[in-house]
């Protein structure tokens, strides 16, 4: 065939036709009768399981129609009892918490998913049921233990870790201060090195850590408090615990554990103490923190520049005047602190002193008779040798006030006619041989050496003639002037830093000769509110010399004063001070006796001065008359024109300090003048604190306060007793004292309890505690814990065994029920002021809680007394409290504070149950724990191998 068009069948095309059509007829009637068919199938079959399952099987549950039936129901009214303490002052604040809790925590959220209160009503029961077995579990504890020796214990034992935490920081590098971070890291290594089995460092330093501790605890609580069928109820357990907590717990720990709250509560609770210039000022010099200066630096710029924005005029000018100079003042050494820390050049006062050789001079009787003085002296003595001469003039007095006493009882008894002659005598007698065996026989080590005839002498008359008070006097008196003369114990004594660090402990460095600060830029350590005295320690010794500085002083005015209806008369002096560059002049006001100790004073220090300056005599009666103010301003005038003379400064370098701190625009500190009376006996401070504690204890309960009162009446008859006790105790006197192998540093402060004492346990642990504080037994004072045991000794005296009753008393009030009820109402107005939850505060300014950390420790050294310095020293007193202080500083110390007072809560509370084994396993995950461990495996493995 050709190519031509292409050929088409017509048979094809027919049958394709063919095959539609019968395909769209065919595919609806196969669809229809396959539906059909399954459905008559479905019916079919459900018959015949029907049939099946009543001829073959059990009847169906009814629980799902009776589920569905009570849905239908209306809900039920669930009945709750209002009752959780069983004391209706405690359950109607609890009540209320619940509610608010409930409110904030849980029904903002759930009235969005459901409108059915059963749930609701089910937490708050699940919540009063655990708070049922618990105020029933917790009137069946004695918290006398808790509250008197637990706390107690924890606070000492944290105080102790933080106080060797600070010295492996510095033992560390002297050069490099050591961050926060690091005193942090150091306080845990500490704190498992001396707990040996659980460290904290994760639930205070891990926010997550911590939640997941919470959370633990909170369900160990849950199971020992609910009921079983409550307890297994996951999704209210869950509920209730997390309201515990993040809702109650959480927020808690972390209000208690800041330290700007810690400072405000600590300003709040001495509210009532005024602040202290000096105190403030010596917060300043000694402050390390650059924050806190900037803070008062920068309070001060604000406060002058609005000073200066007054328009003033009158009498109110030199006020505001006074005020500014004041502002001048502070922040002058508020940038001269700063300068010094930012360079590095931080200054050891006390090193300083010692090198510096210009100091007030302490007399040697006046060491022996003052227990702080007396600690150094002895330390000395003991590094030279020496300690064999002190001690036995220290047992010689106590064996002649005890001598006094016994012949004084045995002179009564004769009067009375008792006779007890011979075992007197033979006491005595065995006291002096005791002494001439020990300090003076050739068997004596080490031997007192004094004359030979004198001990000869002394032999002779202990073999042929009775014991009186005065058979030592001769050798005492050889052995005082051998201390006071030779160059190896005194005099050297006056060159060694030990001297130096007493008159920091009696507070003298800045006295006499010691007037500059470590700042080393020109304040006067008492502080010049004028700026007029700028002086550094390294031109001390150049001031009298500086013929470019000229002070001027003459009293202007006179006045008479009533203070209080106390009357005296106040002189008016004003002040030129003239420079190269400037000029400056201001007026202070001192009294008579303020002029008479100022004489004292330098008098004491420069012994030529006696027979120059001649200050006006004192009178008793019509000494406000006015012709006699005006010859006594005119002899003042007189004695101030001798005293400024330029050859007066010039013959006495270090009298110009004395001269610039008396004429100070600010308020005299007086010095008392004479030692002896500046340093008071023991007796007189102690009896002065007693009294003090009386007026303080005031605000205690009744118990407390009658009690004190009690022991201040007895006061005058205990305090000449004690000050024969003092000596008494010398009596006993070792030659050496021994030390122990046992490092009680590295225990808890419990573990040093002695249980055969006696059973004033809460006593003991409280003087612990002082120990504590004021670091005490950190170096070796033997004496000061003499005086620790004398005061132990006193209360004992006074109270007998009452003391124990006391504190049972006051721990019966404090878990009282209104106590307690008082204790719910403040967490309850704390979180829900007014009924409202309250928001979160926010934090305050960092300025402001600086300026917040010098105002509390300014308070704090502000109630310190002056007998506490006197019994234990001022440094010591000042560092202790600054310790303590400084402890509360840190948020994850805080932290731990609270919850090792948490866990021996619970400890005290569930006795019965192993919760010191549980939190050790919560804590298991430490990483100081896992270092500590690992640490002690590898120093035990080498001793392992060898066995």
């Amino acid at each position: 065939m050709g190519m031509g068009k292409p050929w088409h069948c017509p048979f094809s095309n027919n049958v394709w036709t063919l095959c539609n059509i019968l395909f769209g007829i065919l595919y609806p009637l196969l669809c229809g009768g396959f539906v059909v068919t399954l459905l008559f199938g479905k019916t079919n079959s459900e018959k015949d399981l029907e049939q099946c399952e009543h001829s073959f099987l059990p009847p169906t549950s009814t629980g799902i129609p009776k589920c569905l039936e009570e849905m239908k129901r209306e809900a039920r009214t669930i009945k709750i009892d209002r009752r959780l303490t069983g004391a209706n002052i405690i359950d109607e604040p609890l009540q209320q918490v619940i509610q608010f809790s409930l409110r904030d925590y849980v029904q903002y959220w759930y009235y969005t998913l459901s409108d059915d209160e059963s749930f609701l009503l089910e937490i708050r029961q699940t919540l009063q049921n655990a708070l049922i077995q618990f105020a029933t579990r917790s009137k069946e504890i004695d918290w006398q233990p808790y509250f008197t020796t637990r706390i107690v214990d924890d606070f000492g034992t944290h105080l102790r870790v933080f106080r060797k935490a600070q010295q492996k920081i510095t033992e560390k590098d002297d050069q490099v201060k050591g961050t926060a971070e690091d005193l942090v890291d150091t306080f845990f290594e500490v704190e498992v090195e001396m707990e040996k089995d659980v460290c904290r460092d994760l639930v205070c330093t891990s926010p997550k850590d911590e939640e997941g501790f919470l959370r633990d605890l909170c369900e160990v609580l849950l199971y020992l408090l609910l009921p079983p069928g409550d307890f297994q109820n996951k999704i209210m357990r869950y509920f209730v615990r997390e309201i515990l907590a993040r809702g109650i717990l959480l927020p808690l720990i972390n209000q208690l554990s800041d330290p700007d709250y810690i400072n405000q509560y600590i300003i709040w609770m001495i509210r009532d103490s005024n602040c202290n210039y000096e105190a403030f000022m010596n917060i300043i010099k000694l402050s390390d923190n650059i924050g806190e200066l900037e803070a008062v630096r920068d309070k001060a710029a604000e406060e002058l520049q609005y000073l200066r924005s007054l328009d003033t005029a009158g009498d109110d000018i030199n006020t505001i005047k006074n005020q500014i100079n004041s502002l001048l003042f502070v922040k002058k050494v508020c940038d001269s602190r700063i300068q010094r820390l930012q360079s590095g050049k931080e200054i050891n006062t006390v090193k300083l002193a010692a090198n510096f050789g210009k100091l007030c001079t302490v007399p040697l009787d006046s060491i022996l008779v003052d227990n702080v003085a007396l600690q150094f002296f002895m330390d000395y003595m003991q590094q030279t040798g020496g300690q064999a001469h002190l001690f036995f003039w220290m047992t010689v007095e106590g064996y002649r006030v005890t001598a006094q006493q016994q012949l004084e009882v045995l002179s009564s008894r004769q009067k009375d006619g008792r006779h007890q002659t011979n075992q007197t005598k033979g006491l005595l007698r065995a006291a002096a041989v005791g002494i001439y065996e020990q300090y003076l026989s050739e068997k004596a080590s080490p031997r007192v050496t004094v004359d030979d005839y004198l001990v000869a002498k002394l032999a002779d008359t202990l073999n042929h003639e009775d014991p009186t008070p005065e058979i030592f006097d001769d050798i005492q008196r050889k052995v005082y002037e051998l201390m006071l003369r030779d160059e190896r114990f005194y005099p050297s004594f006056r060159q060694n830093a030990l001297y130096v660090r007493m008159l920091a402990e009696l507070d003298m460095l800045k006295d006499p000769s010691f007037r500059g600060s470590d700042d080393g830029d020109g304040e006067s350590f008492n502080g010049s509110p004028t700026g007029s005295i700028n002086l550094s320690l390294d031109d001390l010794s150049n001031v009298s010399s500086d013929d470019s500085v000229q002070l001027h002083a003459y009293i202007s005015d006179t006045g008479v004063c009533n203070d209080h209806g106390k009357t005296y008369a106040l002189y008016a002096i004003t002040v030129h001070r003239r420079s190269l560059n400037s000029e400056e002049m201001w007026k202070t006001y001192r009294r008579y006796s303020d002029f008479h100790d100022f004489h004292m004073r330098i008098t004491e220090q420069f012994e030529n001065l006696s027979s120059i300056l001649k200050l006006p005599g004192k009178k008793t009666f019509n000494n406000m008359d006015r012709d006699f103010l005006e010859k006594r301003k005119k002899d003042l005038n007189a004695y101030l024109q001798l005293l400024l003379t330029p050859e007066m400064m010039k013959a006495s370098p270090a009298l110009a300090h004395y001269v610039y701190d008396f004429l100070e625009n600010k308020a005299y500190s007086k010095g008392k003048g004479d030692f002896a009376r500046k340093m008071d006996t023991f007796v007189n401070p102690l009896r002065n604190s007693m009294r003090n504690v009386s007026n303080a204890v005031k605000s205690l309960p009744d118990s407390f306060a009658e009690g004190m009162t009690k022991m201040s009446d007895n006061m005058g008859k205990m305090s000449e007793r004690l000050g024969q006790d003092i000596r008494q105790s010398f009596f006993k006197v070792p030659p050496l004292i021994p030390k122990t192998d046992s490092d009680p540093e590295h225990c808890r402060v419990s573990a040093q309890l002695d249980d055969t004492v006696d059973d004033n346990i809460p006593l003991r642990v409280m003087l612990l505690l002082m120990d504590e504080v004021f670091d005490l037994k950190e170096r070796n004072q033997w004496l000061r814990r003499n005086i620790k045991n004398l005061l132990q000794q006193l209360i004992r005296a006074t109270y007998g065994d009452t003391i124990n009753r006391k504190i049972v008393d006051h721990v019966d009030w404090m878990t009282s029920p209104e106590q307690v009820a008082d204790l719910v109402k403040r967490f309850r107005d704390a979180f829900w002021p007014n009924g409202i939850l309250a928001e979160t505060v926010p934090c305050r300014d960092k300025a402001i809680r600086m300026r917040t950390r010098v105002a509390g420790k300014t308070k704090l050294l502000s109630i310190m007394p002056d007998e506490l310095k006197h019994i234990i020293g001022a440094e010591t007193t000042r560092k202790g409290i600054l310790r303590v202080f400084e402890m509360f500083q840190h948020n994850q110390l805080n932290r731990r504070m609270v919850y090792v007072f948490l866990e021996g809560f619970l400890e005290s509370l569930f006795p019965q149950y192993k919760f010191r084994e549980l939190f050790n396993r919560l804590h298991s995950r430490s990483k100081q724990m896992q270092k500590y461990k690992q640490k002690l495996h590898t120093t035990q493995a080498p001793s392992l191998q060898k066995r």
